[in-house]
C-alpha cells in the first residue's frame, strides 16, 4: 500500500464557516477530505456541499488543458493548446486591443468562486491595475449588509459567533443558518440546551432554520427596516431602553427617536403583515431577556433599500444596552478581524487617475452598450456571470459578441465558459496552497497543496505570474512566490496575530485571532465603538460622505465612487422600498425570492446530479391559494416567466411561502438541451439599491404558469 499521509486544508468557498479540513492521500491520490476535529468553530463536520469533497476532485467533467475555442461562442466546441500558446494568444490580443483602443477596453471579472487570501477576491487586482483596465466593482453580496453596519457601528467585529452560548434570546434575521451557516447553528442550539435561550427567526418564507426556531415570525419581503422601526419605537414608548448605556455610548438618539415615532405599530402591521401584537412582544423579549444576540444575514440587502434595514436593526443592541453582555449584541461578521493589507495586496496606487468603474452586476449592460471604448476584452475567473449575476440573457448576449475576446479560467464548462475564446484548467482546494480566513468566525487557516494539480491545472497565482511575464511586467509583487505572497498580504504584526506566524499555521492549521475568550469577549461593553464618534452612531458621520463601496470589493479603487446622498438615519420609506419593476406587477403579480440553496455554493455544484437530486431538482414554491388560481398542481412542470426571460422548474405547493410570494434556489446553470428556460437569473433585474450599489434580486415580479 501506498504512503498515507495527511495535510491541513480549509473551506475555500464564500460561506462564513470556512470549515477546517483534514485531507487524507495515498501517494499522490486525494483518498478523503474529513473535518478537521480539532477545529474549535467547525468541530470536524462537513456540510452536504462538501462532505465528498475529494471525490468532487476527480470529477470526470474537470478541464485538465488550456482550450481555444473552436466552434461558435456557445457551442462548447475547443481543442487543446499549449499553455506557451495559451499566454502567447492571450498577450498578443491584449496588445493589440490596447494598441488600438487603451486598457480600459479589457475588463477582469472575478468574485469569490474561491475566497482564499492568494487565489480569491484580489488575486487579479495588482495585474489588472499594473495594465490601466477598466475597474470592476464586485458587489454580488454583502455590500449595502456591510455600509449600513460600518455606519452605525464601525469595522467592529460584533458579537463573537463562539458567544452565542451566552445568549439568552436569539434573534435570527434574514440568515438560513442551518443551510448556510450550519457551525454557527450548532452554537445556538447549545445556548438553548445551557441556558433555555429563546431562537426567534425573521425570515419571509419558512426556511429550514425557521421551522427550527421557537419562534417564526414572517414579514413582507423588504420589510424589515420597517419592523426594526417599529421595535424601536416599542422599546421608546414602553420604556425599555438603557438610558444610561444610550447616554455614555451613542450619538444621535433624540433624532432617532423622533424618526421611530413614526412608526406606530398599525403602520408597521400594515407594512410588514406582523400583528402589532407579535411585534409588540418581540421588543419585549430583546429587551428584558439578555443576553440578546441579532444574528443577521446577507439576505437583508437583496431589495432597493436593504442597507437601510440594517441600519436599524444595528441600532437596537445598544438601545437594549444587549452590548453591556457577553452573547449580546449583533453579529455581521467578525472578518473585520482579519489582518489583511488590502493596499499592498491589489496596488490601487497603479489605477491611472479617472479610470471607470463597470459594476459586476451590470456586465450585461457594459458588455452591450459601454462606449469610449467598448469592451473588447473580458477574463473571467472565480465567477461564473452567465449564471449568477442579474440579467442573465443580457450577459449572454454580450458573450456572444464575436468581437469580444473572452479568457475563462474555469473548473468546468460552465455558462460562462461555453462563451471562451480561450479556456484555462485551474487547481481546486487540495491541489493549492492558500490562507483562508471566514467572515463567520474568527480562526485563519492554512490549506496545504495535499496533491499534484491533475492535467495542466494552475493555481490562479501562477496564472498571473505567466500573463504578468508575458506582458513585460517587471513589478515585484507580480513575481511573487506563493509564501511571498501570504507574508505580503498578511499583517504579521498586527495585535491579532501575536504569537501566530505563517510558520505556526503550517504546524497547527489554525489559529484563533488574540482578541479574548468567547465566554469573557464583550467588545462594546463599555462603548469604544470603531466610528469616527467612537459611539453607536445613531445619525452617522459618515453619511456626509455619500453612496460608497469598500476599495476590496473595486480592487482598492477608491475614487470614481457613486456618491449618492444618504440618509443620515435609519429608516423605512415605502416608495424607495418599491420593487425594482413595480410597474409590470398587473401582468407579473408575485414576488419572487432566489435564497441560496441548500446544497450549492452559488452556481458551485449544480453540475453535479447528486446535489441536483438532494435539492429535489429545479423547484418554484407557490402557496396552496396562487397555485389554484393557475391550476397549477403539486409537481407540475411550470415556467417562471418575468420582463426579461424565464425559468423552467416543477411546482412544489406549500403554505412555507405566503400568498403573493414565489421561491427558487439559485445556483442552477442553463440546461443544455433547450434553448429557452434559462437560470433564475434570466428573471432577476440588474438595477442596484441605494445601499452600496447591492444586487436587488429579490425585488422582482413575475408569474407562474403551466410549462405547454
Amino acid at each position: 500500500m501506498e504512503d498515507t499521509k495527511t495535510f491541513f486544508g480549509a473551506c475555500p468557498h464564500d460561506c462564513p464557516d470556512a470549515c477546517g479540513m483534514i485531507y487524507k492521500t495515498e501517494g499522490d491520490k486525494l483518498v478523503s477530505v474529513k473535518g478537521n476535529p480539532d477545529h474549535p468553530f467547525t468541530r470536524g463536520a462537513l456540510c452536504v456541499k462538501l462532505n465528498d469533497f475529494d471525490a468532487h476532485h476527480y470529477n470526470p467533467d474537470r478541464i485538465l488543458y488550456p482550450m481555444k475555442r473552436t466552434g461558435p461562442k456557445g457551442s462548447r466546441q475547443f481543442q487543446r493548446i499549449s499553455w506557451d500558446e495559451a499566454i502567447e494568444t492571450i498577450g498578443a490580443k491584449w496588445e493589440q486591443i490596447i494598441a488600438e483602443s487603451g486598457p480600459q477596453a479589457i475588463i477582469p471579472y472575478n468574485y469569490l468562486g474561491n475566497s482564499g487570501v492568494l487565489n480569491g477576491l484580489n488575486v487579479g487586482d495588482p495585474f489588472f491595475n499594473r495594465m490601466g483596465a477598466t475597474v470592476l466593482e464586485r458587489t454580488a453580496c454583502g455590500s449595502a449588509h456591510i455600509g449600513g453596519y460600518l455606519m452605525t457601528l464601525g469595522p467592529s467585529i460584533g458579537t463573537d459567533p463562539e458567544s452565542f452560548v451566552h445568549s439568552k434570546t436569539i434573534v435570527v434575521w434574514a440568515c438560513n443558518s442551518v443551510s448556510t451557516n450550519l457551525h454557527h447553528w450548532r452554537y445556538l442550539a447549545d445556548a438553548r440546551k445551557r441556558n433555555g435561550a429563546r431562537i426567534i427567526v425573521i425570515d419571509c418564507v419558512k426556511s429550514k432554520t425557521a421551522g427550527q426556531a421557537d419562534w417564526h415570525i414572517m414579514p413582507k419581503p423588504g420589510s424589515d427596516a420597517a419592523l426594526a422601526m417599529g421595535i424601536i419605537n416599542v422599546l421608546r414608548q414602553d420604556g425599555l431602553i438603557d438610558r444610561d448605556y444610550v447616554d455614555q455610548h451613542t450619538v444621535g438618539f433624540e433624532e432617532l427617536m423622533t424618526r421611530a415615532a413614526e412608526f406606530d405599530l398599525a403602520y408597521v402591521e400594515a407594512e410588514t403583515g406582523v400583528p402589532a401584537a407579535e411585534i409588540r412582544h418581540l421588543a419585549h423579549e430583546m429587551a428584558t431577556r439578555q443576553p440578546t444576540a441579532i444574528r443577521v444575514g446577507i439576505a437583508i440587502e437583496r431589495n432597493l433599500r436593504g442597507g437601510q434595514a440594517m441600519r436599524a436593526i444595528c441600532c437596537i443592541p445598544a438601545l437594549t444596552g444587549a452590548w453591556r453582555h457577553v452573547g449580546g449584541g449583533i453579529l455581521q461578521s467578525p472578518a473585520w478581524a482579519i489582518p489583511m493589507d488590502t493596499v499592498a495586496m491589489s496596488r490601487p496606487d497603479w489605477i491611472p487617475e479617472g479610470t471607470r468603474v463597470v459594476n459586476s452586476l451590470q456586465i450585461g449592460r457594459a458588455l452591450t452598450e459601454l462606449q469610449d471604448p467598448p469592451i473588447r476584452s473580458m477574463m473571467v475567473f472565480n465567477a461564473n456571470p452567465a449564471a449568477s449575476a442579474p440579467d442573465s440573457e443580457r450577459i449572454r448576449e454580450g458573450l456572444a459578441r464575436e468581437d469580444l475576446f473572452t479568457v475563462v479560467s474555469e473548473h468546468f464548462m460552465t455558462d460562462t465558459a461555453a462563451y471562451a475564446d480561450i479556456l484555462l484548467p485551474a487547481t481546486m482546494a487540495a491541489e493549492q496552497v492558500d490562507i483562508i480566513v471566514s467572515w463567520g468566525h474568527l480562526y485563519i487557516a492554512y490549506n496545504e497543496a495535499a496533491i499534484p494539480a491533475p492535467g495542466e491545472a494552475i493555481p490562479n497565482t501562477e496564472l498571473f505570474r505567466r500573463l504578468a511575464t508575458r506582458m513585460g511586467y517587471q513589478d515585484e509583487i507580480l513575481k511573487f512566490s506563493d509564501d511571498e505572497l501570504i507574508n505580503n498580504h498578511i499583517t504579521w504584526d498586527a495585535p491579532q496575530l501575536e504569537g501566530i506566524d505563517l510558520d505556526y499555521l503550517k504546524t497547527h492549521g489554525f489559529a484563533r485571532y488574540q482578541v479574548g475568550s468567547p465566554d469573557e469577549l464583550a467588545p462594546h461593553a463599555q462603548g469604544a465603538f470603531p466610528t469616527p464618534s467612537g459611539k453607536c452612531e445613531f445619525v452617522s458621520e459618515f453619511a456626509s460622505h455619500g453612496n460608497f463601496v469598500g476599495p476590496p470589493y473595486r480592487q482598492g479603487y477608491t475614487a470614481m465612487q457613486d456618491g449618492a446622498p444618504l440618509d443620515p438615519l435609519p429608516g423605512y420609506d415605502r416608495s424607495e422600498a418599491s420593487l425594482v419593476n413595480a410597474g409590470v406587477n398587473e401582468k407579473y403579480p408575485l414576488r419572487l425570492l432566489t435564497p441560496k440553496s441548500h446544497t450549492f455554493v452559488n452556481t458551485c455544484y449544480a453540475n453535479e446530479e447528486d446535489k441536483v437530486i438532494k435539492l429535489g431538482g429545479r423547484q418554484v414554491w407557490l402557496h396552496p391559494s396562487d397555485a389554484d388560481q393557475r391550476g397549477i398542481s403539486n409537481q407540475a412542470p411550470v415556467d417562471v416567466v418575468g420582463p426579461t426571460g424565464l425559468f423552467s422548474a416543477h411546482a412544489v405547493i406549500t403554505e412555507d411561502v405566503p400568498p403573493g410570494v414565489v421561491l427558487t434556489p439559485s445556483g442552477f446553470w442553463r440546461p443544455e438541451d433547450r434553448s429557452e428556460g434559462g437560470t433564475v437569473n434570466s428573471l432577476c433585474s440588474d438595477e442596484l439599491g441605494i445601499f452600496g450599489r447591492a444586487p436587488t434580486y429579490n425585488g422582482n415580479y413575475v408569474d407562474v404558469v403551466l410549462n405547454a
